[in-house]
């Protein structure tokens, strides 16, 4: 039998459960197991926990509803735990190092107690750190609970202690489904146990999300509370608990109830005083002889509510936050009429059959945002599309596609009363996400490097980022955010901190490198001006943020007379960019200009990059790439990087152009040991990129179907890439 079971609810923290698992396991007290509890085997923590429990033994990962919340994951974990001592984590919290060992030191200090109470730390979803006040006084060693009777389950997360399982199972102490349940578990855990003790040591680092928790959303759930808490003071009435413990349990158990009653966010409208009646009877009930109310505003509160005076406690609140109240008003457009025109547009019902679409800050008709919009065109029919492009891209807007100039008129009447919006990176702050309406962040790319907040640690990229404040208002709008790999769900989730709901569907960009034929092959490299009888090489440099322009960092016309005149170069610069620097030579093809970045791949017999997201779309064709790497170290240390592309390379790896030619003249760009590493590249990023992306997109988001009905993905041995051009030729 291990000493601890470390159980570890976890949904929806798929992008931080390995960090909690990791500091399991790199516990220098070794004798536990550790019981991870996803919502699905197939979710994205699932997956994760999985890995974990094939390569260690002490991992056993059970699965959970997540309709029961976390406290039946709980339940679930403790029906399988056999250690002497359960422990509870977060799936997005971490022990802290020598945790174990501090616990058990101190369990063989104390004796078997039944509960050992844990100092933890507030960890902001920041990284800045803020103690947690301590546990309180209490005797040094083990002792009665009714010797500290303020120190409760209520006033100590449930993550904060480690529990005697024989103690847990005698008492058929068990989390219900539901929220608030952690109140419940603590006063009845409280109520059972017979002999206590503290460890005034940080165990764990508790992650405060930005997000914030799930108990303070508004809605009828907030009736749980009600519901547990009077489950603890029957209890606590059936034992005839001494009036000197019972007096600070019910006074900690109505302060969370009073801070519901008193934030009406929390609340619906139409259930504010339901609530408050339903509290005060239950307050009039349970109040212990003798109690008397804190002093100053929160002692007041206590009078009202034992008053049933509802609407004097609304007053009450309505005064305690008058002085703190500021009237917000989102952000609008510069030009005061464009302004007043917009703000009059958003009092305007919602156009429930209108979507608008954007790429790359209305650089064109590109990417993601397209393929929704082609697809949305042919299976939604009946929801007029406007495609937003700046003023220079309307030149190259395909015939029969609707679009706004951004900055004009229509451009902000169809942002105002659009249901759909579609992006794939944002809308301009002035943007107001108005109820009802739909937001999908498509993104574009798999990151390599870091993105979003977290690049705030590195400072060149952070300098030029901009307001991490403002980054995460427009994050706040998204109510989907796409994803093509599980790589993607996690770091998304840390890079984007919110409430959007992750789509493992694909990108839909991608859908054409499963779709396309050798014909469209073709076609596309007589329009781009590839030589029928040449190998094309796509070479696509990602931008640097240590420096400025575009710079090629190879000399492509050396390269060419290194590899000889069986090959021509697609020269593609970064979106940033208008275009490379390729000098019109017969052997270089600057593509940088051409719309679709797709095309260009669908033209390319192999791809050379360095570290461009492109390299993981362009593993979708399973052609050969090879990562031009003469900077990795600089790029890594300044940009910052999500994995060693060095270790898990899609290819050959050539950090000098000598070496890059040579793979090129000997053949081994394309020789079995690449072909080995692009197919471990793919089965890691090319996940959900089957050619389905935009129908399941199309289907969920913009005709409301259930995520059961949309086609699911199809293997990755099954998918049949488009051939590439020298295949067909030979």
């Amino acid at each position: 039998m291990p000493r601890f079971s470390v159980i570890v609810p976890a949904c929806k923290v798929a992008g931080r459960l390995s960090q909690a698992l990791d500091s399991v396991l790199a516990q220098s007290f070794g004798d536990f197991e550790l019981i991870p509890v996803c919502d699905a085997p197939d979710s994205p923590a699932g997956t994760v926990a999985a890995a974990y429990a094939e390569r260690d033994p002490r991992v056993v990962a059970l699965t959970s509803p997540p309709s029961g919340g976390p406290g039946v994951a709980r339940t679930t974990g403790m029906g399988a735990a056999t250690g002497a001592y359960l422990l509870f984590l977060d799936g997005d919290d971490v022990l802290t190092p020598g945790a174990l060992a501090a616990i058990d030191a101190r369990l063989t200090a104390t004796g078997d107690v039944d509960v050992l109470y844990l100092d933890h730390e507030r960890v902001h979803w920041w990284g800045a750190e803020t103690s947690t006040p301590p546990l309180g006084r209490a005797p040094d060693g083990a002792f009665d609970p009714g010797r500290a009777p303020r120190l409760t389950g209520v006033s100590v997360p449930v993550w904060s202690a480690a529990y005697r399982r024989d103690f847990v199972t005698a008492h058929h102490l068990v989390f219900p489904a539901g929220l608030f349940t952690d109140i419940g578990w603590g006063g009845l855990v409280t109520l059972a146990a017979e002999r206590v003790a503290v460890l005034r040591s940080v165990c764990v680092r508790h992650l405060v999300r930005r997000q914030g928790s799930r108990l303070h959303t508004p809605g009828a759930h907030q009736f749980d509370l009600l519901d547990q808490v009077g489950t603890v003071l029957a209890r606590a009435t059936e034992l005839a608990l001494p009036a000197a413990r019972s007096r600070p349990l019910f006074e900690q158990l109505f302060s969370v109830v009073l801070k519901t009653a008193a934030h009406p966010e929390r609340l619906p409208a139409h259930l504010r005083r339901a609530f408050f009646r339903q509290a005060a009877r239950l307050y009039r009930r349970h109040r212990p002889a003798g109690f008397r109310p804190p002093a100053g505003s929160v002692g007041v509160q206590h009078r009202l509510l034992a008053a049933g005076a509802y609407d004097a406690f609304r007053a009450l609140r309505t005064a305690n936050r008058a002085a703190a109240r500021t009237v917000r008003s989102a952000p609008l457009p510069r030009m005061a009429r464009t302004r007043a025109r917009y703000a009059l547009q958003l009092r305007r019902p919602l156009d429930e059959n209108l979507a608008v679409y954007c790429a790359y800050w209305g650089r064109g008709y590109a990417c993601n945002p397209a393929a929704v919009h082609a697809k949305a065109r042919e299976l939604a029919p009946h929801i007029r599309s406007v495609f937003l492009v700046e003023p220079d891209a309307v030149d190259g807007v395909p015939e029969g596609v609707e679009y706004a100039v951004i900055g004009t008129r229509a451009y902000w009447d169809v942002l105002a009363r659009a249901k759909y919006l579609i992006n794939n990176a944002n809308f301009a702050d002035g943007v107001v996400k108005r109820p009802g309406s739909v937001h999908l962040q498509t993104q574009h790319g798999t990151p390599l490097k870091t993105m979003g907040v977290d690049q705030s640690t590195y400072p060149v990229v952070a300098a030029a980022t901009g307001s991490f404040t403002k980054l995460l208002a427009r994050v706040d709008r998204w109510d989907y955010n796409l994803s093509s790999n599980r790589h993607s769900t996690e770091m998304w989730e840390r890079a984007f901190p919110g409430s959007y709901e992750t789509l493992e569907y694909g990108y839909p960009r991608n859908d054409v490198y499963c779709t396309a034929t050798a014909d469209d092959v073709a076609r596309i490299r007589r329009e781009l001006g590839v030589p029928e009888d040449r190998t094309a090489l796509l070479y696509a440099p990602t931008h640097r943020d240590y420096s400025t322009g575009f710079d090629a960092r190879l000399d492509l016309e050396a390269f060419c007379e290194a590899i000889g005149d069986a090959y021509v170069v697609l020269l593609r610069a970064h979106y940033f960019y208008d275009r490379g620097t390729a000098r019109g030579s017969g052997r270089i093809i600057d593509v940088t200009r051409h719309r679709s970045s797709e095309d260009v791949c669908l033209a390319a017999d192999a791809l050379i990059t360095d570290y461009s997201s492109i390299m993981f779309d362009y593993a979708n064709l399973d052609r050969p790439i090879v990562v031009y790497a003469d900077d990795w170290e600089i790029y890594r240390e300044t940009r910052g990087v999500y994995f060693d592309l060095m270790q898990a390379p899609p290819g050959l790896v050539a950090r000098t152009p000598d070496r890059l030619a040579a793979a090129f003249r000997d053949g081994t760009y394309a020789d079995g040991s690449a072909a080995a590493l692009r197919a471990a590249f793919r089965e890691r990023f090319c996940q959900f990129d089957d050619g389905r992306a935009a129908e399941r997109v199309v289907r969920r988001v913009l005709l409301g179907e259930p995520p059961e009905s949309v086609p699911p993905v199809i293997p990755l041995a099954e998918r049949i890439p488009a051939p590439a051009h020298a295949l067909v030729r030979s």
